[in-house]
């Protein structure tokens, strides 16, 4: 019998290079449309370069071999995979009902604003933030309403709760990006329990989009919306997806957290009356052997991930000074401040792009508050990430 005391720990590979050209990655085959060529490094959408982990790939593979793929229901181990992994990680107690699965995030956000709320309601949003916020808002014809974030000297992020209070509404919904992105800030729980009081007291449903949750870095602990307050339990809604932790975006794999009876029926109601909370039977499967088998897999990304910003932050500072790489709390995207480079937006983007042909997100898609700023995804084997950044240096040097 084997002593599993003694079995060595599988080792991952994330320096292997994999070429994803060609096979139909937004990420590499959509520069030319979104950038205007294709001879570019990418490192923009917020995918990974590594393979997704070997146990969710056989865990499908084996399903792949039973030639018939037939309706399928949800199985019993899907809502425990997640339980068990969300009481491990984050020490949450859920239970099934509160759990639904959802067709990605961004269209669970969209779901959300219609079923909640009518055209030109309130839809607040903390800017700099993830793009798809605004867009979907004002795309469903509701009104954006921005509470700028607080940038101290050292480029950290907080929220403004003076003009959150002092701002007038009707109610609507906040759209709350926890942990942060692009800032990569992980907000603390006095910060959620006081965000919580406030959008109680203004009718304001929260929607906690939590999908870098699982991603926090050196030591730092993500702090579930729904765990700071009951406020927070009963006025919310928590979307949160294995997708960007095990590099799986193209399954779509994400669920929902509603404690709140009332709203739980309506929402759900709404998503079963649509058949939106049916998943694919791939969701499922990869869902639960991310969850069930991913804890080691996931620590060993997170340590390269630590060890690729450490290496973009010295990189910055010894050869590119104009340059300030925002270290995150969580997840692998990091906020390059670039205002030491004195350029204008339209500028900076030329400078990336058509000098040093790379392809980062342009800082202002985030907001007017995210000009002088470029976000880059350092999840990539770290030799391509010193070639992307030698490639910066050399055009801000050759300007």
């Amino acid at each position: 019998m084997l002593d599993l005391e003694f079995m060595e720990k599988q080792v991952y590979d994330f320096d292997k290079i994999i070429e994803r050209k060609g096979t139909g990655a937004l990420k590499t085959d959509s520069l030319k449309e979104r950038f205007g060529r294709d001879d570019l490094m990418a490192a923009w959408v917020a995918d990974m370069d590594f393979a997704t982990p070997s146990f969710i790939i056989e865990a499908l593979q084996k399903r792949l071999q039973h030639p018939i793929f037939g309706y399928t229901p949800e199985p019993p181990e899907y809502k425990q995979s997640i339980i068990k992994w969300e009481r491990n990680l984050h020490g949450l107690e859920l239970l099934p009902e509160w759990i639904s699965y959802i067709p990605g995030i961004v269209k669970g956000i969209g779901m959300v604003i219609n079923v909640f709320t009518k055209p030109g309601d309130d839809i607040f949003i903390m800017t700099p933030v993830y793009h798809p916020f605004r867009i979907t808002t004002e795309e469903n014809g509701r009104k954006v309403r921005t509470l700028p974030l607080i940038q101290d000297e050292k480029g950290e992020y907080f929220i403004n709760f003076e003009q959150f209070e002092k701002t007038e509404t009707k109610g609507g919904v906040l759209l709350l990006s926890n942990p942060h992105n692009p800032g990569g800030r992980i907000w603390t729980k006095d910060e959620l329990y006081k965000l919580a009081q406030i959008a109680k007291k203004k009718n304001i449903l929260v929607v906690s989009d939590e999908i870098h949750a699982d991603m926090a870095l050196w030591g730092n602990k993500h702090v579930p919306y729904i765990s700071v307050s009951e406020d927070a339990k009963e006025n919310s809604i928590t979307f949160c997806a294995p997708s960007k932790t095990f590099n799986i975006p193209g399954i779509v794999s994400s669920f929902s957290i509603v404690p709140n009876k009332k709203i739980r029926e309506k929402f759900y109601g709404w998503l079963k009356a649509n058949e939106f909370n049916d998943a694919p039977e791939f969701s499922y499967i990869a869902t639960i052997a991310a969850y069930d088998n991913g804890c080691d897999w996931k620590n060993q990304m997170l340590q390269y991930i630590e060890k690729n910003i450490e290496t973009t932050e010295k990189f910055c500072e010894e050869k590119m000074p104009e340059i300030k790489a925002l270290r995150p709390q969580a997840s692998f995207l990091v906020w390059l401040d670039c205002r030491g480079l004195n350029l204008p937006q339209h500028e900076l983007v030329d400078l990336f792009v058509n000098k040093a042909k790379v392809a980062l997100n342009d800082g202002s898609m985030f907001g007017k508050e995210g000009e002088g700023f470029m976000r880059l995804n350092v999840a990539m084997p770290r030799q391509e990430l010193i070639k992307l950044l030698e490639r910066i240096r050399s055009a801000i040097h050759e300007r």
